[in-house]
């Protein structure tokens, strides 16, 4: 069961502090979401001070993915106070109109 939970789709939310003084870290942050886009559909920064910064992420896809990038960010020295919330979803293929044409492409249910 834990092996096809971890396949499954999902939806999440990834809050997180950091030191921005940290030495790059805000950078190698940057690459991680970059280098996952895939599973990223938004991003928030927000300065909380001279020294601290919080940082939003929505995720969607598998499961072990959402986690595995979670992991990846919230394990850089400079990061504290992380919480990932998942929300399980499923996928369905849904065709209907886009404007002026029909498409089929997948939607996210949670």
């Amino acid at each position: 069961a834990a092996a096809s939970a971890d396949a499954a789709p999902c939806v999440a939310v990834l809050g997180y502090i950091y030191d921005h003084g940290t030495r790059a870290l805000a950078q190698r942050l940057n690459h991680a979401l970059h280098d996952h886009h895939d599973l990223t559909v938004a991003d928030m920064h927000v300065h909380l001070d001279d020294e601290t910064c919080l940082q939003v992420s929505v995720l969607k896809g598998r499961t072990s993915a959402v986690r595995g990038l979670a992991d990846l960010l919230t394990a850089q020295r400079g990061v504290r106070h992380a919480n990932l919330h998942i929300v399980p979803a499923r996928m369905t293929n849904a065709r209907h109109d886009h404007g002026s044409r029909t498409a089929s492409h997948p939607h996210l249910h949670a």
